[in-house]
């Protein structure tokens, strides 16, 4: 991966930036929707390459599911499989330790799942779900990460962000060891819930792994917390990330008042924003523009899609 900022704001944190993948250049900041299945419900790849995304997201664990990685191996990779001829980011199941938590136990050696179809076990572990994106042939990949729900409190979230760390070394090994780490991409995930100080000890221990990573995710929120702790957290985790690696704010999917817009601008233009669900896509759709008043770059003065 080749990541260059090519312009700064001067009033705010945002900088225009361009990351070159193995299927070709995106320029962030960008908007990521979501093809968990391997396709964009509503939209043909062509129709989503006519809107200029170069970058969506494939879920690893519900394609693990379905159609099966063998198919995807058969067809030669999720790329070929949907049609998608740009950059491709896989989750790493992380999510679903919340989305699907009746259904999972978690351990230190991974989640086992308890298939919502079938009932079958599956053990998700950090080796596995890197094993699991290398077949589906992302251009970014991400660590699993032990996720906990934003209002989760108490011991539990100490122990989910301690655990990201020592499973983010398993992804590490285990990517390296691959001979893949040329041309698939490997990102962090920050976590600590809504614990300042526990956001700057997995900080700190990420930020040491730098050498390791392409890049760094913002995990564990957009999960029904106030806006201004959301905001205050995702400003305390852009200050502290190496400024030489591209930031993935997970889960943004909407802009709610001119402030949030503003702070938005600060603090995500750096970043690129995956849309949340239904409404994110919606609001991609409807063309969102998030421009900062006092901002000169072109992004904020031409932006014509939702950041």
């Amino acid at each position: 991966m080749q990541f260059e900022i090519i312009a700064r704001c001067s009033t705010t944190r945002a900088r225009v930036s361009r990351m070159t993948l193995a299927h070709g250049p995106t320029m962030l900041p960008t908007f990521m929707p979501v093809a968990t299945q391997a396709a964009i419900k509503g939209l043909t790849p062509e129709q989503v390459e006519s809107l200029g995304i170069t970058l969506i997201l494939n879920n690893t664990y519900h394609l693990n599911l379905r159609p099966g990685i063998d198919v995807l191996k058969a067809a030669g990779g999720a790329h070929e499989f949907q049609g998608w001829n740009h950059n491709l980011l896989t989750d790493s199941g992380g999510f679903q330790l919340v989305s699907l938590s009746k259904f999972t136990t978690i351990t230190e050696e991974g989640a086992l799942f308890q298939s919502p179809f079938t009932g079958e076990p599956t053990m998700l572990t950090p080796e596995e779900s890197i094993s699991i994106q290398h077949a589906i042939g992302a251009d970014i990949i991400m660590q699993l990460d032990d996720v906990v729900s934003s209002l989760e409190t108490g011991p539990r979230v100490a122990e989910a962000s301690e655990r990201s760390v020592r499973w983010l070394d398993r992804c590490i090994n285990y990517h390296k060891s691959s001979g893949k780490d040329d041309r698939q991409n490997l990102f962090a995930i920050v976590q600590g819930g809504l614990d300042f100080k526990l956001r700057d000890r997995c900080l700190d221990a990420m930020v040491d792994r730098k050498d390791d990573v392409a890049g760094y995710a913002i995990g564990g929120l957009s999960g029904g917390e106030e806006k201004d702790i959301f905001w205050r957290l995702i400003s305390q985790c852009t200050a502290k990330l190496p400024e030489d690696r591209p930031r993935y704010s997970m889960g943004i999917g909407f802009a709610e008042g001119n402030e949030q817009r503003h702070q938005m601008n600060a603090y995500l233009f750096s970043i690129f924003c995956r849309s949340s669900c239904l409404r994110g896509t919606w609001s991609g759709h409807g063309r969102l523009r998030f421009p900062h008043p006092n901002c000169s770059l072109w992004c904020c003065t031409n932006s014509k899609r939702c950041c």
